[in-house]
């Protein structure tokens, strides 16, 4: 429908220009044609509100406000030029038109970036609501700022709306990490899964690894340009060494375990003793609100989950004794690489025990296999082997993006990261259902847990 609503637009533009092309035109009458058709081209999107598809939100803000704003403008043309009796050049004729179809086209640039998404249905039986609050780790200084300031990372929970009818310290806690330039809502329908059948949902922001966050003073921080660089150059470039690799991925994870342990620690903490300490910053919303959901929290039952990069830290993070489960949504686990020797990656020899799933695209499956049969040894397989409750399945068609939301939410950038044949719908259904399936079993101790070798 928004390529509906472009080419009603242009039309609209190139008509009008059309038409005052062809005799003499003087400014006191193309000054109120201009602001009639103006007008008609914000009714033409008024009307088109009542198609799916278009609506007053972020996709077609910017439209909205550079039609009004044209109405604004050509209204004070009309005032000053009402009495004008000079001839309007038909060069200005023409700029005026393509000045207007190149300003309505790029206002469309979101509504043609990303979908009409509104989640997907959550299986369970309670709503669930959104708080976020940011925690500052003052143990450590933030290495990609100069000026002293300690670590900051940004928590935002998802939990069951109706958290007064539900007893205190009842409900697991699952802690989620983003991908590299990932962000927070990369798996927001996982969330909504998971608080509507009565999890309490932490997923946290890797400032600087993350696309875009925002501070406790408020100022929005971006991805750290030199990470994105380097992030990039490690997945596309044939010719990087192992030990290269090594050197920069095992700086990441350093930092990523960091964050979630913290972030573990401090809610932990919270949600026993039922007080919030300095690390604690409110500055969105108030603090009983935030103790209301950290009162549901049992401290006792908690899983990790991650996509990509969060992934990996999701499995290294979940070797501590107090986490119960650990999922993998397609990540490498760099976090159990311990250096190279001799060209080799060295693995963690210590046992990995804890309940473990992992998710993988079809053609990470293909890597692992492919490294099994070389002989390369690849910390995935070693893990899984290792790991006697380690469950690991692929879904045919699917690429690293189709198991976040993206592919639903931004589809061309989806396309851009990486996505498969396989339908995006269906895929992060898939997903959810595992993880919740996953979780309910070795967080609630309710039902076995079994999954396909693919699907």
């Amino acid at each position: 429908m928004n390529l509906l609503l472009l080419i009603i637009l242009v039309i609209a533009e190139i008509s009008f220009c059309v038409l005052q092309l062809g005799g003499t035109v003087r400014k006191k009458e193309w000054t109120p044609r201009r602001l009639t058709v103006n007008l008609i081209e914000v009714c033409i999107y008024l009307i088109t509100l009542l198609l799916p598809g278009i609506d007053f939100g972020f996709r077609f803000t910017a439209l909205f406000l550079i039609l009004c704003a044209r109405v604004v403008v050509s209204g004070i043309f009309f005032l000053v030029h009402r009495r004008n009796d000079k001839i309007k050049q038909k060069s200005a004729i023409v700029w005026s038109a393509v000045i207007s179809v190149v300003l309505i086209a790029f206002s469309l640039v979101p509504a043609f970036l990303f979908s009409d998404y509104h989640g997907r249905p959550a299986t369970g039986q309670y709503e669930v609501s959104e708080r976020n609050v940011i925690l500052i780790d003052r143990s450590r200084t933030e290495e990609y700022e100069k000026d002293g300031s300690s670590r900051e990372v940004p928590v935002h929970f998802y939990y069951p709306e109706n958290g007064k009818e539900i007893e205190a310290h009842s409900l697991p806690l699952v802690i989620f990490s983003h991908g590299a330039f990932g962000y927070y809502q990369s798996n927001t329908s996982t969330y909504m899964e998971l608080a509507s059948n009565g999890y309490v949902v932490a997923s946290l922001d890797h400032p600087y690894h993350a696309f875009f966050t925002k501070d406790s003073s408020g100022k929005t921080i971006i991805v750290d340009i030199p990470f994105l660089r380097t992030a990039m150059y490690v997945g596309n470039s044939g010719e990087i060494t192992e030990e290269e690799i090594f050197e920069i991925t095992s700086k990441w994870m350093e930092l990523r375990e960091a964050d979630m342990n913290f972030v573990i620690d401090t809610i932990k903490a919270s949600a026993s003793d039922a007080s919030f300490d300095d690390s604690w910053c409110f500055p969105d919303f108030p603090e009983e609100e935030i103790a209301g959901i950290t009162g549901l929290i049992d401290p006792d039952r908690i899983g990790l989950i991650g996509h990509s990069l969060g992934g990996a830290t999701a499995v290294t993070v979940g070797r501590r004794d107090d986490v119960l489960a650990a999922v993998d949504l397609d990540g490498t686990m760099l976090g159990e690489e311990t250096g190279v020797e001799n060209g080799k990656v060295r693995i963690n020899d210590q046992p990995y025990t804890t309940p473990l799933l992992s998710l993988d695209s079809e053609s990470h499956h293909n890597s692992r296999i492919e490294a099994e049969e070389t002989g390369y040894v690849y910390s995935n397989n070693v893990i899984l082997d290792q790991d006697p409750e380690g469950y690991s399945t692929y879904f045919k068609g699917a690429a690293h993006m189709n198991f976040t939301d993206l592919p639903l939410f931004a589809p061309a950038l989806a396309r851009m990261l990486g996505t498969g044949s396989i339908d995006p719908e269906a895929c992060i259904d898939q997903v959810n259902a595992l993880v919740l399936q996953f979780f309910d079993c070795y967080l609630k101790g309710t039902g076995t847990f079994t999954v396909n070798d693919s699907y």
